[in-house]
């Protein structure tokens, strides 16, 4: 009788990492798209982070001043998409975006980013406005109600804007805001 040879199992070990680190967060992807509204197609700039955005924070919308294109915002939308969506529309009659009626005004063209966020199934959005979009924002807030969570605005007189229901700080340079306006900004954003 031949004599069986029993196998030798060996346990390897794999050693330990000395530190393990956390993986830098992927960058969002940008893209460009075109959605349906009242007045035709409307062109979208937007950002979605990598994780595919079911898991992310409330949605940006913003919206630029004049001559109403969403590429004003094209730089800094890797850098606000890391956590959340963010789209920046060309205004209905700027940019790539059909045009609306000659007499549109502010709340008309509300009422087209309305289809927008309707379309994408948005039930609430944070706003940036800039400038002359802080009118179309102010129309958004008007029209959406709870819909819009925070509302952002930069680049023009905003002296109206507290009596529309939008919080606001007043400050002429960054440098020159104090501790309780820092602490009041970042409770408003969210960032506290």
């Amino acid at each position: 009788m031949a004599a069986f040879h029993r196998p030798t199992t060996a346990l390897i070990m794999a050693k330990k990492p000395a530190a393990t680190r956390s993986a830098p967060p992927q960058p969002p992807r940008v893209r460009r798209s075109y959605f349906e509204c009242r007045y035709g197609q409307l062109h979208v700039h937007h950002a979605i982070p990598a994780s595919g955005g079911f898991d992310e924070a409330t949605a940006l919308l913003c919206l630029p001043g004049v001559p109403g294109s969403g590429r004003f915002f094209l730089p800094r939308l890797a850098a606000l998409g890391v956590d959340r969506s963010i789209y920046a529309p060309d205004l209905p009659g700027c940019g790539e975006s059909d045009a609306p009626p000659p007499d549109a005004g502010a709340e008309q063209l509300a009422a087209a980013l309305g289809d927008f966020l309707d379309s994408m199934r948005l039930r609430r959005v944070d706003l940036l406005a800039h400038g002359e979009g802080i009118g179309i924002a102010l129309a958004l807030v008007a029209a959406r109600g709870t819909g819009v969570r925070r509302v952002v605005v930069s680049g023009a007189d905003v002296s109206g804007v507290a009596t529309h229901g939008v919080r606001r700080i007043d400050v002429d340079a960054p440098e020159a805001l104090s501790g309780s306006q820092v602490a009041e900004l970042k409770g408003f954003l969210g960032l506290t």
